[in-house]
């Protein structure tokens, strides 16, 4: 039972009736006897919580930062009218700062033996699942005096997948791509290119890559146009450790490091290139693997809607391992991992020439824009000190770095906002010198 503001305002006037004009017992009773009658009245009048009955359906998947729709249906199978409030309760999560009060509460009018369809609009701040609480229904009486309440538990799932705010880098990086695949003019040759079909010569072609014979029989100067390989077979590797879990201005180094995977995976598979994915920590935490070209891209953001950093140290041996098992012949391994110089040089290092000696490595790292910041100040004592430990850490990332290059794996440090592109850059790079 819930009581509303108009039984307190009722009390309120009783109150000063009582005070004023009959201040003895008989006047309390003359003024509570005809409240707590109404009220009880009103609870009788008012329709039953227990026997509605709830409906889901709408959205279950959403973008990070869009907003997606969940519909309730209520139906009220009593012969009384159901005038009522309604909360449909999420995680705090699942919500846009400030919206959630307002978003969540409902009123509304069920005539007996109908139903009505109720909208909450969701606008989740974190990826990952989020999942519907209950559902709280007050229902008033005629006199809206006091209503009846009660809880439903009306289960729902909304997955929040990863924003992928790269991909209006795509575009771009698909041109370059028609280029190196020769649908466009400019026509390149790397090595172990296949080769592709013939055109005649235009100034500025390579002389070497004329074709004499076939130029002897068509009377004109032929060159062979080449394109690069395709069906190469990529692995992103996400190390899902402690690194992962540091901050980059709002969000976790792991969030930049799904967007930079998620453009790549768009590009080489539209480049008809095979991508497979890993994520591992202490032991792996998940897996996409063998999907078709069509599915690969939805299958990835699926999986990597759930992913967390898990506050460990990552086992390199046991993630190498299962690299080289998901990667039997010569394929392109994209690591995604931190540049910090103790978790390399004690568990990369050790085992790196286990995958450089078949395969083409990629390390892309996370940088934060804060140490150049940080770098630069000079103001107080406080920020010359700052400065100084920024520069050390800007020094031993360069190191571990240049380490990581002369046992010739390709090192990409950048801040979120410029990984995805130069990951994909790097990765048309080797497309085009014939490295994969």
């Amino acid at each position: 039972m819930a009581l509303t503001g108009r039984t307190a305002l009722l009390a309120a006037l009783g109150a000063l009736v009582v005070g004023l004009v009959l201040p003895s017992w008989a006047g309390i009773g003359a003024v509570t006897l005809p409240v707590l009658l109404a009220v009880l009245v009103d609870l009788v009048l008012a329709a039953p919580v227990r026997t509605l009955r709830f409906d889901r359906s709408g959205d279950t998947t959403v973008r990070l930062g869009e907003n997606a729709d969940v519909e309730l249906t209520l139906t009220n199978p009593s012969g009384r009218p159901l005038r009522a409030l309604v909360r449909d309760a999420w995680a705090p999560s699942a919500w846009r700062p400030g919206t959630a009060v307002a978003g969540s509460r409902h009123s509304l009018t069920v005539p007996p033996g109908e139903r009505r369809r109720l909208t909450t609009r969701l606008a989740p701040t974190r990826r990952g699942d989020h999942h519907a609480h209950r559902v709280t229904v007050r229902s008033l009486g005629p006199l809206g005096l006091a209503a009846r309440q009660g809880s439903h538990q009306v289960p729902w799932t909304l997955r929040a997948l990863p924003p992928f705010a790269s991909r209006k880098h795509l575009p771009s990086r698909l041109a370059r791509l028609r280029e190196l695949d020769g649908r466009t003019a400019v026509l390149i040759r790397g090595q172990g290119t296949e080769f592709d079909s013939l055109r005649e010569y235009l100034p500025g072609d390579d002389v070497r890559s004329i074709d004499w014979r076939a130029s002897a029989r068509r009377n004109t100067v032929a060159v062979r146009t080449w394109r690069p390989e395709r069906d190469r077979h990529v692995l992103l590797v996400l190390d899902t450790g402690r690194t992962s879990a540091g901050r980059v201005g709002d969000a976790p180094r792991l969030d930049a490091a799904l967007d930079a995977a998620l453009l790549l995976t768009a590009l080489a598979t539209k480049a008809g290139d095979r991508v497979d994915l890993l994520a591992h920590d202490l032991r792996k935490r998940g897996s996409v693997l063998g999907r078709s070209p069509s599915d690969v891209l939805p299958s990835f953001t699926n999986a990597m809607a759930t992913l967390e950093p898990a506050l460990l140290e990552t086992d390199m041996r046991a993630l190498v391992s299962n690299s080289l098992r998901l990667a039997p012949h010569r394929s392109l391994i994209v690591l995604f991992t931190g540049l910090d110089a103790r978790p390399v040089e004690e568990g990369l290092l050790p085992v790196l020439p286990l995958l450089t000696k078949r395969h083409e490595v990629v390390l892309a790292s996370v940088a934060d824009p804060r140490l150049d910041e940080l770098a630069t100040a000079r103001g107080t004592v406080q920020d010359v000190y700052g400065a100084a430990a920024a520069e050390q850490t800007r020094a031993d990332r360069r190191r571990t770095a240049e380490r990581l290059t002369r046992l010739g794996v390709t090192v990409l440090d950048a801040p979120p906002a410029a990984l995805p592109p130069a990951l994909a850059d790097t990765y048309l790079a080797l497309k085009a010198a014939g490295r994969l």
